[in-house]
């Protein structure tokens, strides 16, 4: 089914002269958020660190393997705590995006950090998925762990107390999530972690629209005239009257409209997710 349009709504028609005023007053703008950006950066670097000394256990593709294991002998670990609920048959589309935007390992490597994907969801079902998505990463599940409810990428307030991006539970709601919603949903985050010896640190962890910068695809359309092309950006106009449903795994897009569920869930949209 072809996609439908909105009547565009694109930019003025100007001069190359005129054209080189209006850049040169937005690259003024982008080199103020290239510094702010940079200092931003300082100060997470900045950020205290907090001990884990809970032992969590993960089942990858040699059995048992431990937290201190991912680190594969490096000092960082960054995290994607991939959404990949146990009942469904398939990986969150947003975070399969993600996937498909993280470049070759190496260049971590180079800077003594590992990259390995924790989902909920049994192993076979995550191998087999991973191999569906061509996907090299290392992948584990963490299905008989508390490991995403303690760092809430998975909320259930039948195991742990409800927290997403720093908000209690009252304040989600104050925020319009739907309280149905919150009795259990897989949502979208990254952590880090750095470890000293055998000593492991939790240091970071993103949620929404902090995982933006992570995703290339999404950066690399804001550069565009049109963006990213969904119903919440301005100028308005641009997306292309579909909602949310333009987003799907790489090997969907030529049945791009058969369904309106984004994760194969009812109780988890990842756009939604994203913007709390």
């Amino acid at each position: 089914m072809k996609k439908t349009q909105n009547h565009l709504q694109l930019p003025n028609v100007v001069s190359r002269d005129e054209w080189l005023v209006d850049r040169k007053k937005l690259l003024a703008k982008e080199r103020e958020f290239t510094r702010a950006r940079d200092a931003l950066n300082e100060e997470r670097r900045r950020l205290p660190m907090v001990e884990i000394h809970k032992d969590y256990v993960f089942n990858g593709p040699h059995g048992k393997t431990s937290l201190l294991d991912l680190f594969e002998g490096r000092p960082q670990l960054i995290v994607h705590h991939f959404m990949f609920d146990p009942d469904w048959e398939a990986g969150c589309p947003a975070c399969s995006l993600a996937v498909d935007n993280i470049g070759h390992l190496s260049h971590l490597h180079a800077r003594n950090t590992s990259l390995a994907l924790i989902s909920r969801a049994p192993f076979p079902k995550l191998q087999c998925y991973k191999e569906r998505m061509n996907w090299e990463i290392h992948w584990y599940s963490s299905f008989d762990s508390d490991f995403n409810y303690d760092f809430h990428a998975t909320l259930d307030e039948s195991v742990a107390q409800i927290e997403y991006n720093y908000l209690t539970k009252d304040e989600l709601i104050q925020k319009g999530v739907p309280l149905d919603s919150l009795q259990s949903m897989e949502v979208p985050c990254f952590s880090t972690f750095l470890c000293k010896g055998e000593r492991i640190f939790h240091t970071y962890t993103t949620y929404a629209r902090g995982t933006d910068l992570l995703i290339g695809t999404f950066n690399y359309l804001d550069l565009t005239a049109l963006g990213r092309q969904e119903d919440w950006e301005k100028p308005s106009g641009r997306d292309d009257g579909n909602g949310k449903t333009w987003l799907r795994r790489h090997d969907e897009y030529e049945h791009a409209f058969e369904s309106d569920d984004c994760c194969d869930s009812k109780k988890a949209s990842c756009n939604e997710c994203r913007r709390v």
